[in-house]
C-alpha cells in the first residue's frame, strides 16, 4: 500500500480503488479479484500508477500491470516470457521475447493456484535479478 503522495493527491493505490470504482461492471470486479490474489501471492508488493492510468504491481521491479479494456482485464507480466507456465494461464501477447499477458473476459474463472504461483514466480525472478 501506498501512502497519500504530496499536498493532498491521491495515492497509486486509492487511483486503483477508484478505478475499480468507476468501471462498475465486471471490468472492475475482475480487477478488484485480481488485485486481492496478487496482494495474497507477493504482500511485499508495492502498488503503483503509470502510464497515465495503469495499475501496476512491482517488487525489485514490476510484477504485473492490470490494463482494462472493452471487453478484456488484462494482466501484463513484464518478464512473463521467463516465467514458467505449467497451467498455460499466458493467453495473450505471446509472440514477443519478454512479455506476456492474461486477457481475463467476462464470466472467466480465474485458476487462483496457478495465478498465485505464477506472480510468486515473477517475483522471484525480479529478485533474482536485482541481485545480479
Amino acid at each position: 500500500m501506498q501512502k497519500r503522495g504530496a499536498q493532498g493527491e491521491k495515492s497509486p493505490s486509492e487511483m486503483i480503488d477508484g478505478r475499480i470504482e468507476e468501471l462498475g461492471d465486471w471490468r472492475g470486479e475482475m480487477l478488484a479479484r485480481l488485485r486481492a490474489l496478487i496482494r495474497q501471492a507477493a504482500p511485499e508488493a508495492v502498488e503503483t500508477w503509470k502510464w497515465r492510468g495503469v495499475p501496476v504491481w512491482e517488487d525489485a521491479g514490476i510484477i504485473c500491470t492490470g490494463e482494462t479494456y472493452k471487453t478484456v482485464v488484462k494482466l501484463t507480466f513484464a518478464k512473463g516470457a521467463a516465467l514458467p507456465d505449467p497451467r498455460k494461464l499466458f493467453n495473450s501477447s505471446l509472440d514477443g521475447n519478454t512479455r506476456r499477458a492474461i486477457d481475463f473476459r467476462q464470466g472467466d474463472t480465474i485458476d487462483e493456484a496457478a495465478l498465485k504461483a505464477l506472480v510468486r514466480e515473477a517475483v522471484a525472478l525480479n529478485k533474482a535479478k536485482a541481485k545480479r
